[in-house]
């Protein structure tokens, strides 16, 4: 599969400003301050901060906390910013306000159980959520799923892929007074939640895909839905690249902003659309294939530059890839079962519950205790829309993990705030945020 340049070939002289431009106010003095991006100093230290007498501009510089402000913050993310003028010299996120404890809680539930806790973390992109942690809960139990049960499952994650996407480029237009493309993006990510209701009964939080397969099948008329999705948000893109890539004022607010090259990026753990907006080709779907991305025809998106534009191409062309990925599913999608039939793992079918009292019990039985997992660890991981998201189990032969992390990729691509936003203003800032697109949920499980 090719590489494809997503970001547009403007010269790097085309609206270059902050970090690029190498003349940001300030740049001297933090560097004698502190060669960090990152603020590294406590509550207590800011509230204590005073100018320094050796220092004559040091009574220009301002500790400003930024947020948390949903949504321009996406989430309750607060930045604890050094400014001089408005000029960003060194920042830190404060994370922490959305804490939720779901690893401590996955670790008093059971592995049947564990998809509703997980599916709520990354809640934009919830399916990936409940895919990581089937996978991992899979290889432990050694078992194989159906193949109609994978293709499945390839479907419903790269449609949520999209609507990621469509609503990373619906708030981040918002955010940057592209109002229009907030009712825009909104509109067509509707339309994709809409099928996820008629599959799965939620438009969100689905606790579809479950350890051996998914809960139930596709509706009879499934292929024409998705069909209808493509023809849909297809010539749409067009007009998005009309309403925002050729426009000068989009074009000036992220050209030349939050510049990360592809060592930094590596450094920092960094994956996902942020990595590959810095020139990386790196994308588990290919790189480390699962499920059938092998025989999959797309395209890894590849920017150049590393900045906030190449991270907003590279999303909206990610949905192209999707939407052809899907395209490829239609025909490929196999008859069979949804699930696996190891009666282990898979409750009897509803109907026979009321015919058997063998069924009932077994019924009763995984519903209520679950099903035991050999003990062993285990670390599995997908490509979602933000980056390598991960879980490592460990089990100790009980129907309940013993440990449960997540590599939730918000988290670690959040990581990168200090160094994108060092030397820029404030403003950018905003963009900035908006290019890494944090779910916040991801961040503070």
């Amino acid at each position: 599969m090719t590489d494809t340049a997503a970001a547009d070939e403007a010269s790097p002289e085309t609206t270059i400003t902050g970090a690029a431009a190498g003349s940001a106010p300030g740049a001297e003095r933090v560097s004698r301050r502190e060669p960090s991006a990152v603020l590294r100093m406590s509550e207590a230290e800011a509230a204590e901060i005073g100018g320094d007498p050796d220092d004559p501009d040091d009574d220009e510089l301002a500790l400003l906390n930024m947020g948390p402000s949903h949504p321009s913050t996406h989430g309750v993310l607060r930045l604890m910013l050094e400014l001089s003028g408005e000029t960003v010299l060194r920042s830190k996120p404060v994370i922490g306000y959305l804490h939720t404890g779901m690893e401590k809680t996955g670790e008093n539930l059971t592995y049947l159980q564990g998809g509703t806790n997980v599916t709520r973390m990354d809640y934009v992109s919830p399916l990936f959520n409940e895919l990581v942690f089937s996978l991992a809960t899979e290889r432990l139990l050694g078992i194989e799923v159906p193949e109609r049960a994978t293709w499945i499952r390839m479907l419903m994650c790269e449609l949520n892929r999209v609507a990621s996407h469509l609503l990373f480029l619906a708030t981040g237009g918002m955010e940057l007074g592209a109002v229009s493309m907030m009712i825009y993006g909104w509109r067509e990510r509707e339309e994709v939640l809409r099928f996820f209701e008629k599959v799965t009964g939620l438009r969100m939080n689905h606790n579809y895909i479950r350890p051996g397969g998914v809960a139930a099948d596709l509706p009879a008329d499934w292929r024409s839905d998705v069909a209808e999705l493509i023809e849909l948000i297809e010539p749409r893109l067009d007009e998005y690249d009309t309403l925002l890539t050729g426009q000068p004022i989009w074009r000036e607010r992220l050209q030349g902003v939050g510049i990360i090259t592809a060592a930094e990026a590596v450094a920092l753990g960094a994956t996902g659309p942020l990595l590959r907006g810095a020139g990386m080709a790196w994308d588990l779907r290919r790189d480390e294939p699962y499920l059938f991305y092998d025989q999959m025809d797309f395209d890894v998106i590849v920017g150049t530059h590393g900045d906030c534009y190449d991270r907003y191409a590279i999303r909206l062309n990610e949905i192209r890839e999707s939407l052809r990925i899907v395209a490829q599913i239609i025909d490929a999608m196999p008859s069979g079962d949804y699930r696996t039939q190891d009666k282990k793992v898979t409750p009897p079918p509803r109907a026979r519950i009321d015919a058997s009292m063998e069924a009932l019990i077994h019924h009763f039985k995984i519903f209520t205790e679950g099903f035991k997992v050999p003990a062993g660890e285990v670390y599995a991981a997908v490509e979602s829309p933000r980056g390598e998201l991960g879980v490592y189990l460990v089990s100790d032969g009980t129907s309940v993990p013993y440990r449960v992390h997540v590599r939730a990729p918000s988290f670690v691509n959040l990581q990168t705030l200090p160094h994108l936003m060092q030397d820029g203003v404030i403003a950018d800032g905003i963009a900035i945020i908006g290019s890494v697109d944090p779910i916040m949920g991801d961040v503070d499980r």
